[in-house]
């Protein structure tokens, strides 16, 4: 995975409350075992109608908003368990979602692939979401070292909360198994004690 200690990123509002794995990644498009592709298929049937063509209305295909960040209603991420979620999330090149709140697997599998889930109070989420949909080119700050999340040139900002193993593989680019091989000598040392205690 990528390093990630710090992000600045205009950011998209998709202002849905109770979005699930299902509309993220539609089960369709679940049969490839590999990560490639994904992105593609992001809220494929939110960005596109049933005849193919683009959904100008749907937040992704307004030219106003871009970036990096995700900044999405209550409860994103709700649903069945598949990690594809995740995947088309990161494919399409998001690398923060914010929300007031997430499932406990979307949150773990988001973590497990390097994408960052933010989660803010409700009330600094109304007002980001507001701030973004007024001011489109609005930068969010987004501080992992210090675990806080703010918008330039405003009075917002807040502070989140992370799993510090989790922090801790995100800042250095860890994997579970990166992780374990990044601590092996002292693994070594503390399996070598046990054996002469």
């Amino acid at each position: 995975m990528e390093k990630f200690k710090q992000l600045r990123s205009t950011a998209i509002p998709l202002e849905i409350e109770n979005v699930d794995t299902d509309q993220i990644i539609p089960a369709r498009f679940l049969k490839a075992t590999n990560k490639k592709g994904f992105g593609d298929h992001l809220f494929k049937d939110w960005r596109f109608h049933k005849n193919g063509e683009v959904n100008t209305s749907f937040i992704l295909n307004n030219p106003s908003y871009s970036g990096n960040i995700l900044v999405a209603g209550n409860n994103f991420g709700c649903g069945s368990s598949r990690e594809h979620a995740a995947w088309a999330l990161v494919g399409y090149g998001f690398k923060v979602i914010v929300s007031s709140f997430y499932a406990d697997i979307f949150k773990g599998n988001s973590l497990n692939n390097g994408l960052l889930p933010v989660q803010v109070s409700e009330v600094f989420l109304k007002n980001i979401l507001q701030l973004i949909k007024e001011r489109p080119d609005t930068i969010l700050n987004v501080d992992l070292e210090n675990q806080t999340i703010s918008a330039e040139n405003s009075e917002l900002s807040e502070h989140f909360d992370i799993d510090p193993y989790k922090k801790t593989c995100m800042i250095n680019g860890y994997d579970d198994i990166d992780y374990l091989l990044s601590n092996l000598e002292r693994i070594k040392e503390y399996e070598l004690n046990k054996a002469m205690a």
